[in-house]
Formats: C-alpha cells, sequence, structure tokens
C-alpha cells in the first residue's frame, strides 16, 4: 500500500483514477482549492501554498492538475492560465518536496499528445520525436520540463502523453454525441484516443511496477475525424452524415483553439504495449461498446 497525492483529483480522470487506487488498498490523498471531505487538502497556487500535512510520508504524486485546453477561447490571458496550471503547480509541489525533505518514490505526470503539435500528417509519432513548435507543442514541453525537474532529487519521473480520454460521463464523448454525426474539416485528421479505464490502468501500472519515462497513453487503433464519427453513428444510433463541419466555421467560433479540432497525426503506442501493458480497450468499437 503506497500513499499517493493527487492533484486534479476531482477532474474526470482524477474522480475515476482515486476510485481505483482506493480499491486496491492505496492511501490517496486530494489536493484541492476547496477541499469538502476528509481525504481532500486545500492548496492555492496563486499564493504558493500547500497544506504541508496532505504531503508527509507521501510515496508517490500523480499530477493532472490543468485548466481544459478546450473549455475557452486562447485569449494572451488564457494562454497563460493553461501553462501556469501545469507549470506553477509542478514548481510549488517541487519546492514543498524539496524543503520538506520528503522522499518520493516517483512523480507522475499527465501530459498531452499535442507534445507534437497540431498536425496532420501520415508521420506516426514515438516518444523520441520532437515537440511540435505551436502553442500546444509550447505547453506540453513546459509542463515535462517541470516535471523533469523531480529527477534532479534522484526522483523517477514518468510522463503520460495523453490522447482524448473517451468516458461514459462528460468529456470529449459527450460532445461529439450530436443528433446527427458528423466529421469536422476535411475529416483526414487523425484522432488519438484511448477509453478512461485504459489511462487508468496505465497510472496504477507506473505506480505498481516502477514505470518510469515518456509514454504515449493512447490506444493502439488509429482513427480519422470521419472514421471515428462512423463507429461512433453506430454505436449510439445516430445518422451519420459525411460532409464535415466546415473548417471556416470552426474557425470563426473558436478562433485558434479550432486547431486542436481539425489537426492531428497518428500516435504510436508500442512503447507502453512493449513494457508489458495490454489493452483491455484496443479499439474503438470495444470502447464505444462498454461506453
Amino acid at each position: 500500500m503506497a500513499k499517493i497525492i493527487i492533484t486534479g483529483g476531482t477532474g474526470l480522470v482524477g474522480k475515476r483514477l482515486s476510485k481505483l487506487l482506493i480499491d486496491k488498498k492505496h492511501d490517496v490523498v486530494i489536493l484541492s482549492r476547496s477541499p469538502k471531505n476528509e481525504n481532500e487538502f486545500k492548496w492555492d497556487i496563486s499564493s504558493n501554498y500547500v497544506d504541508e500535512k496532505a504531503l508527509l510520508n507521501t510515496d508517490y504524486i500523480i499530477h493532472l492538475a490543468g485548466a481544459g485546453i478546450a473549455d475557452k477561447r486562447w485569449t494572451k490571458e488564457r494562454k497563460e492560465v493553461i501553462i501556469n496550471s501545469r507549470v506553477k503547480s509542478a514548481n510549488l509541489l517541487f519546492d514543498k518536496i524539496s524543503e520538506l525533505k520528503i522522499n518520493l518514490k516517483g512523480f507522475i505526470s499527465a501530459s498531452g499528445v499535442g507534445y507534437y503539435g497540431a498536425i496532420t500528417t501520415n508521420k506516426i509519432y514515438q516518444e523520441t520525436d520532437n515537440a511540435g513548435t505551436d502553442f500546444l507543442g509550447d505547453v506540453c514541453q513546459k509542463w515535462e520540463n517541470a516535471a523533469h525537474q523531480f529527477s534532479t532529487k534522484n526522483i523517477p519521473v514518468t510522463i503520460l502523453r495523453t490522447g482524448i480520454v473517451l468516458t461514459d460521463n462528460g468529456g470529449a464523448l459527450d460532445k461529439m454525441k450530436t443528433p446527427i454525426i458528423t466529421p469536422l474539416g476535411s475529416g483526414k485528421q487523425f484522432l488519438p484516443w484511448i477509453h478512461l479505464d485504459d489511462l487508468c490502468a496505465i497510472y496504477i501500472k507506473a505506480i505498481e511496477e516502477n514505470l518510469e519515462g515518456i509514454f504515449n497513453a493512447v490506444a493502439p487503433e488509429h482513427h480519422t475525424s470521419i472514421t471515428f464519427s462512423k463507429e461512433l453513428a453506430k454505436s449510439i444510433n445516430k445518422p451519420y452524415i459525411g460532409i464535415g463541419v466546415p473548417s471556416f466555421m470552426l474557425k470563426l467560433i473558436f478562433g485558434e483553439m479550432a486547431k486542436i479540432l481539425l489537426e492531428g497525426s497518428k500516435i504510436s503506442a508500442k512503447k507502453i504495449e512493449k513494457n508489458g501493458y495490454s489493452f483491455r480497450f484496443e479499439t474503438l468499437k470495444k470502447a464505444l461498446n462498454n461506453l
């Protein structure tokens, strides 16, 4: 049994992950701006505050905190919030862990497949590929650099570059379930995805099997916006129309943020599979049927 702190523990992934870890008899502590339950402790990035009681005797930190990439238009101020919520929060944890001399067994951080940039190519991106030169690439690079500083204290660091997380309650899938299912833009962009339970299982594997390094947390089956939309329409018995939502319309509505809807490449899952992870939901059909 390990003591595990989760930041972003009240979010989509954090809630499910917390439950699964508790079911496995781990001691889970949530850092929250507004603690409500007995296992939740206050932290406040703006005032550089963490309740030190939460940190004592901690074995692992799972860092999921971060403002939603697709929640609001990317104004200059919003971009700062997106970066700071990931980077400053990791820096705060690093400072407190150093100050209290806590010997962590591991620091496990979320990241995104946006690391490779919002681009559509036939290339299959692997963990050794360079970061993209756009906003998302910059966000993920800074996010990961903040995590890597823990290795200067000889703390093993694990980073999971995550695709679209599919869940039966909230998240991207809910927004896709429109009365008529259509692709976006050209429909040729790829949508790297993963079932919530597979993602949580990879986090648990990182803790219980000392998985260290950078891994793409995506399912092995590749889908474009077109093939994803067709599979979704079939699974929820909704009509599918192959005429995509026009790119110009999405750019008008979302501004620069439309990039994440209109661009996307294939991401390799081979490294995590070679490290012994076997996907429960390796195909989109299986994932959607489950959800």
